[in-house]
Protein backbone atom coordinates (compact mmCIF):
# COMPACT_ATOMS: atom_id res chain seq x y z
CA UNK A 1 0.00 0.00 0.00
CA UNK A 2 1.46 3.22 -0.76
CA UNK A 3 1.75 5.86 1.75
CA UNK A 4 0.66 8.84 -0.26
CA UNK A 5 -3.08 7.69 -0.69
CA UNK A 6 -3.35 7.58 3.14
CA UNK A 7 -2.17 10.81 3.41
CA UNK A 8 -4.61 11.88 0.68
CA UNK A 9 -7.12 10.17 2.63
CA UNK A 10 -5.98 11.73 5.73
CA UNK A 11 -5.59 15.58 4.47
CA UNK A 12 -9.39 15.02 3.09
CA UNK A 13 -11.25 14.04 6.16
CA UNK A 14 -9.71 16.70 7.70
CA UNK A 15 -10.73 19.21 5.73
CA UNK A 16 -13.68 17.75 5.05
CA UNK A 17 -15.67 17.22 8.75
CA UNK A 18 -17.54 19.61 9.79
CA UNK A 19 -15.99 19.01 13.20
CA UNK A 20 -12.70 20.77 12.38
CA UNK A 21 -14.49 24.18 12.74
CA UNK A 22 -16.09 26.02 15.78
CA UNK A 23 -18.80 28.01 14.76
CA UNK A 24 -19.49 28.41 19.05
CA UNK A 25 -16.27 31.04 18.96
CA UNK A 26 -15.92 31.76 15.16
CA UNK A 27 -13.10 29.38 14.83
CA UNK A 28 -13.23 28.17 10.92
CA UNK A 29 -10.91 25.73 11.10
CA UNK A 30 -8.75 23.97 13.80
CA UNK A 31 -6.57 22.14 11.81
CA UNK A 32 -4.34 22.76 8.66
CA UNK A 33 -3.02 19.72 6.51
CA UNK A 34 -1.33 16.85 8.61
CA UNK A 35 2.01 15.72 8.61
CA UNK A 36 1.88 11.80 7.95
CA UNK A 37 4.94 9.31 8.90
CA UNK A 38 5.31 5.74 8.45
CA UNK A 39 7.36 3.08 10.51
CA UNK A 40 7.63 -0.82 10.40
CA UNK A 41 5.98 -2.41 13.51
CA UNK A 42 9.24 -4.28 13.95
CA UNK A 43 11.35 -0.98 14.20
CA UNK A 44 14.25 -1.89 16.76
CA UNK A 45 13.43 1.60 18.47
CA UNK A 46 9.65 0.04 19.93
CA UNK A 47 11.40 -2.17 22.21
CA UNK A 48 13.58 0.51 23.49
CA UNK A 49 10.78 2.59 24.91
CA UNK A 50 9.95 0.14 26.98
CA UNK A 51 13.47 0.98 28.62
CA UNK A 52 12.78 2.86 32.33
CA UNK A 53 14.17 6.26 30.98
CA UNK A 54 12.30 6.59 27.48
CA UNK A 55 8.98 5.71 28.61
CA UNK A 56 8.79 2.22 30.71
CA UNK A 57 8.48 -1.60 30.28
CA UNK A 58 4.23 -0.79 30.55
CA UNK A 59 4.76 0.51 27.20
CA UNK A 60 3.42 -1.64 24.45
CA UNK A 61 4.86 -2.87 21.28
CA UNK A 62 3.21 -2.50 18.29
CA UNK A 63 2.81 -6.77 17.83
CA UNK A 64 1.33 -6.71 21.52
CA UNK A 65 -1.39 -4.37 20.03
CA UNK A 66 -2.38 -6.30 17.25
CA UNK A 67 -1.05 -9.72 16.44
CA UNK A 68 0.33 -9.70 12.73
CA UNK A 69 1.12 -5.82 12.90
CA UNK A 70 3.47 -4.59 9.74
CA UNK A 71 3.26 -0.99 10.09
CA UNK A 72 2.60 1.93 12.48
CA UNK A 73 1.10 4.93 10.46
CA UNK A 74 1.54 7.79 12.86
CA UNK A 75 0.12 11.51 12.09
CA UNK A 76 0.39 15.14 13.14
CA UNK A 77 -2.54 17.86 12.96
CA UNK A 78 -1.03 21.03 12.81
CA UNK A 79 -3.10 23.68 14.57
CA UNK A 80 -4.16 26.76 11.82
CA UNK A 81 -2.83 30.10 12.42
CA UNK A 82 -5.71 31.49 14.06
CA UNK A 83 -5.39 29.17 17.45
CA UNK A 84 -1.60 29.75 17.41
CA UNK A 85 -1.54 33.62 17.08
CA UNK A 86 -4.59 33.96 19.67
CA UNK A 87 -2.12 32.13 22.38
CA UNK A 88 0.02 34.20 21.86
CA UNK A 89 -0.82 36.41 24.40
CA UNK A 90 -0.83 36.16 28.22
CA UNK A 91 -0.30 33.57 30.46
CA UNK A 92 -3.81 32.11 30.25
CA UNK A 93 -5.19 30.07 27.35
CA UNK A 94 -6.71 31.42 24.59
CA UNK A 95 -10.29 30.20 24.33
CA UNK A 96 -9.47 29.08 20.75
CA UNK A 97 -6.37 26.94 22.02
CA UNK A 98 -9.35 25.75 24.77
CA UNK A 99 -11.43 24.71 21.70
CA UNK A 100 -8.54 23.22 19.77
CA UNK A 101 -7.23 21.09 23.20
CA UNK A 102 -10.76 19.59 23.77
CA UNK A 103 -12.59 19.86 20.03
CA UNK A 104 -9.46 19.01 18.27
CA UNK A 105 -9.31 16.18 20.26
CA UNK A 106 -12.90 14.80 19.54
CA UNK A 107 -11.12 15.67 15.76
CA UNK A 108 -8.48 13.47 16.17
CA UNK A 109 -10.53 10.50 17.13
CA UNK A 110 -13.01 10.86 14.62
CA UNK A 111 -9.83 10.40 12.21
CA UNK A 112 -8.64 7.09 14.32
CA UNK A 113 -12.19 6.10 13.26
CA UNK A 114 -12.01 7.04 9.96
CA UNK A 115 -8.68 5.39 9.57
CA UNK A 116 -9.57 1.94 11.40
CA UNK A 117 -13.16 2.13 9.10
CA UNK A 118 -10.58 2.78 5.79
CA UNK A 119 -7.75 0.28 6.77
CA UNK A 120 -10.54 -2.28 7.39
CA UNK A 121 -12.33 -1.89 4.01
CA UNK A 122 -8.98 -2.06 2.63
CA UNK A 123 -8.73 -5.99 3.95
CA UNK A 124 -6.43 -4.88 6.81
CA UNK A 125 -6.29 -5.47 10.50
CA UNK A 126 -5.89 -2.70 11.97
CA UNK A 127 -6.32 -0.42 15.93
CA UNK A 128 -6.07 2.79 17.25
CA UNK A 129 -3.98 2.80 20.48
CA UNK A 130 -5.68 6.12 21.40
CA UNK A 131 -8.97 4.40 21.25
CA UNK A 132 -8.39 1.19 22.84
CA UNK A 133 -9.90 -0.23 25.89
CA UNK A 134 -6.23 -1.47 26.96
CA UNK A 135 -5.04 2.31 26.90
CA UNK A 136 -3.40 3.14 30.29
CA UNK A 137 -1.48 5.99 31.89
CA UNK A 138 1.25 4.82 34.47
CA UNK A 139 2.56 8.00 36.67
CA UNK A 140 1.95 10.65 33.42
CA UNK A 141 3.43 8.03 30.62
CA UNK A 142 0.85 5.90 28.51
CA UNK A 143 1.29 2.63 27.35
CA UNK A 144 1.22 3.93 24.08
CA UNK A 145 3.05 7.46 23.48
CA UNK A 146 2.06 9.20 20.54
CA UNK A 147 4.89 11.21 20.45
CA UNK A 148 8.06 8.71 20.61
CA UNK A 149 5.79 7.00 17.62
CA UNK A 150 5.84 9.83 15.48
CA UNK A 151 9.63 9.96 16.24
CA UNK A 152 10.13 6.78 15.36
CA UNK A 153 7.69 7.35 12.14
CA UNK A 154 10.01 9.93 10.96
CA UNK A 155 7.96 13.44 11.81
CA UNK A 156 10.37 15.15 14.09
CA UNK A 157 12.11 15.03 17.07
CA UNK A 158 11.95 16.24 21.04
CA UNK A 159 11.83 19.85 22.23
CA UNK A 160 13.76 20.94 25.39
CA UNK A 161 9.77 21.36 26.68
CA UNK A 162 9.11 17.85 25.79
CA UNK A 163 7.20 18.69 22.16
CA UNK A 164 7.64 16.78 19.53
CA UNK A 165 8.94 19.68 16.91
CA UNK A 166 7.89 18.44 13.28
CA UNK A 167 8.36 20.16 10.04
CA UNK A 168 5.00 21.86 10.57
CA UNK A 169 6.00 22.45 14.16
CA UNK A 170 5.22 21.17 17.63
CA UNK A 171 1.45 23.10 18.03
CA UNK A 172 -0.57 20.54 17.38
CA UNK A 173 -2.03 16.92 17.82
CA UNK A 174 -0.84 13.32 17.00
CA UNK A 175 -2.61 10.14 16.75
CA UNK A 176 -1.44 6.77 14.94
CA UNK A 177 -3.36 3.41 14.13
CA UNK A 178 -1.48 -0.01 13.53
CA UNK A 179 -2.10 -1.85 10.44
CA UNK A 180 -1.33 -5.38 9.35
CA UNK A 181 -0.32 -3.74 6.09
CA UNK A 182 2.87 -3.71 4.50
CA UNK A 183 3.83 0.20 3.81
CA UNK A 184 7.21 1.77 3.03
CA UNK A 185 8.61 3.54 6.35
CA UNK A 186 9.61 6.99 6.56
CA UNK A 187 13.65 7.86 7.05
CA UNK A 188 14.23 9.57 9.57
CA UNK A 189 16.08 12.65 8.99
CA UNK A 190 17.62 13.04 11.76
CA UNK A 191 20.33 11.15 14.37
CA UNK A 192 19.36 12.80 17.70
CA UNK A 193 16.27 12.40 19.50
CA UNK A 194 16.44 16.56 20.29
CA UNK A 195 18.17 17.49 16.79
CA UNK A 196 15.46 20.29 15.67
CA UNK A 197 15.26 21.77 19.25
CA UNK A 198 17.73 25.24 19.32
CA UNK A 199 18.24 24.89 22.81
CA UNK A 200 17.00 28.72 22.30
CA UNK A 201 15.29 28.86 25.56
CA UNK A 202 12.38 30.56 24.64
CA UNK A 203 9.51 28.27 26.02
CA UNK A 204 11.58 28.85 29.38
CA UNK A 205 10.36 32.16 29.08
CA UNK A 206 6.96 31.13 27.79
CA UNK A 207 5.81 28.73 30.56
CA UNK A 208 3.38 30.44 33.16
CA UNK A 209 3.96 28.12 36.27
CA UNK A 210 8.04 27.62 35.23
CA UNK A 211 8.29 24.13 34.76
CA UNK A 212 10.83 24.16 32.45
CA UNK A 213 14.57 24.78 33.03
CA UNK A 214 17.40 23.98 30.81
CA UNK A 215 17.44 20.58 31.73
CA UNK A 216 13.69 19.79 30.27
CA UNK A 217 10.34 20.36 31.75
CA UNK A 218 8.64 18.96 35.21
CA UNK A 219 5.62 17.15 34.07
CA UNK A 220 3.97 17.66 37.95
CA UNK A 221 4.43 21.03 37.53
CA UNK A 222 3.18 21.06 34.39
CA UNK A 223 0.34 19.00 35.14
CA UNK A 224 -0.68 20.97 38.36
CA UNK A 225 -1.07 24.01 36.39
CA UNK A 226 -3.22 22.14 33.55
CA UNK A 227 -5.30 21.27 36.37
CA UNK A 228 -5.65 24.45 37.80
CA UNK A 229 -7.02 25.51 34.02
CA UNK A 230 -9.87 23.26 34.32
CA UNK A 231 -11.01 24.53 37.28
CA UNK A 232 -11.08 27.64 36.05
CA UNK A 233 -12.37 26.58 32.17
CA UNK A 234 -13.87 23.75 32.92
CA UNK A 235 -15.07 21.69 31.18
CA UNK A 236 -12.20 22.81 28.40
CA UNK A 237 -8.37 22.59 29.80
CA UNK A 238 -4.81 23.38 28.51
CA UNK A 239 -1.88 25.96 28.10
CA UNK A 240 0.34 25.56 25.19
CA UNK A 241 2.40 28.77 25.82
CA UNK A 242 5.27 26.57 25.32
CA UNK A 243 4.23 25.63 21.78
CA UNK A 244 3.41 29.14 20.87
CA UNK A 245 5.40 32.38 20.43
CA UNK A 246 8.27 30.92 20.07
CA UNK A 247 10.96 29.15 17.40
CA UNK A 248 9.48 25.80 17.02
CA UNK A 249 5.64 26.96 16.56
CA UNK A 250 5.02 26.01 12.80
CA UNK A 251 8.39 24.75 11.74
CA UNK A 252 11.61 23.08 12.52
CA UNK A 253 14.20 25.60 13.53
CA UNK A 254 16.77 23.11 13.13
Amino acid sequence: MKVGVVEQAVAEFIAGTPLNTVNEIGLDRIYDRPLVGVARADDALFTALKSADVVGPHHLSPGEWLAGAHTVLSYFLPFSKTVRVANRQGDLPAVEWLYARIEGEAVNNALREFLVEWFQQAGSQVVSPGLDTRLRVVDRRSNWSERHVAYIAGLGTFSLNRSLITKAGAAGRLGSVIVSAEMEPTERSYQAYDEYCSKCGVCIKRCPPRAIDENGKNNDICAKFLDSTLERYKPRYGCGKCQTAVPCEAAAPV
